[in-house]
């Protein structure tokens, strides 16, 4: 699988790149525009030279695909049909910038009509969220064994991280499931804020875990010789005693101390 990165110059595809390695570590293969034209010493930004750079970025791409890995190409990529010869399973423009300093490439690049992501300004809200987006439909196996966890999260805390972490050393994977609750005092947020502020606690983990939101499950029931099974992790005392609702309260403290 191949996501491409593409934009004007000097607009974040090198940071893109570099946070998107970060979070997803050695499920993936990065290409830079820079440092392929070096190893190939080929600086000519010609038309030819461009679509010779785009052959050679989609060539590296399909080798590390061969490897099992998702290859990542950041480069500039000007032209509409060469971008649809790379053939990317996830493309991000960066509309970040409407110009650069380098008039003959502003003069040539093909904005696109469709993009998979587009970002428009530079944060790392993007980067995570894209970070989800290769995760889910790229690396994630659904046929591959799993471990399941179940909560309502509001908020995580550094139980759940503990549980978390014996859950994903079982198999690789897990599928976090998020109750949808009607919100009050003990449940103050909406299911959908909840995977937000988990994506951005677990974005290490992109690919590897899957959040959903399910009903608000009450009861789990199972027959005999099913092939899973429920276990209950003990902890020390420490990690036993962290609570969600005292955690609330000392923010709520904290925020009416400071007027926030």
């Amino acid at each position: 699988m191949r996501v491409l990165i593409y934009g004007l110059p000097d607009s974040g595809k090198t940071y893109l790149a570099e946070k998107l390695v970060g979070y997803l570590g050695d499920s993936v293969a990065w290409f830079n525009a820079d440092e392929v034209r070096g190893n190939a010493d080929d600086w000519d930004f010609s038309e030819e030279g461009r679509l010779r750079q785009n052959k050679r970025m989609k060539s590296l791409c399909e080798t590390a695909e061969a490897e099992g890995k998702v290859a990542i190409a950041d480069f500039v990529a000007p032209y509409g049909s060469a971008r649809l010869e790379f053939n990317a399973n996830v493309e991000i423009f960066m509309d970040t910038v409407s110009e650069s300093k380098y008039k003959d490439t502003d003069k040539v690049f093909e904005k696109p009509h469709y993009a998979d992501y587009t970002v428009t300004e530079h944060n790392d809200t993007d980067a995570v969220n894209i970070a989800w987006l290769i995760g889910n439909m790229l690396i994630w196996n659904n046929k591959a064994p799993t471990t399941q966890m179940l909560g309502r999260y509001q908020p995580w805390h550094d139980g759940h991280q503990a549980l978390f972490d014996r859950a994903i050393a079982k198999h690789g994977q897990v599928i976090l499931m998020v109750r949808d609750m009607e919100t009050d005092s003990n449940n103050p947020y909406t299911a959908e804020q909840v995977i937000a502020n988990l994506q951005k606690q677990l974005v290490q983990y992109a690919g590897k875990v899957n959040l959903v939101i399910v009903p608000n499950i009450l009861n789990i029931t199972y027959g005999r010789d099913v092939g899973y099974k429920i276990e209950q992790e003990s902890f020390e005392k420490s990690v036993e005693d962290i609570s969600a609702t005292k955690i609330r309260m000392a923010t709520e403290a904290i925020d009416g101390k400071y007027g926030i």
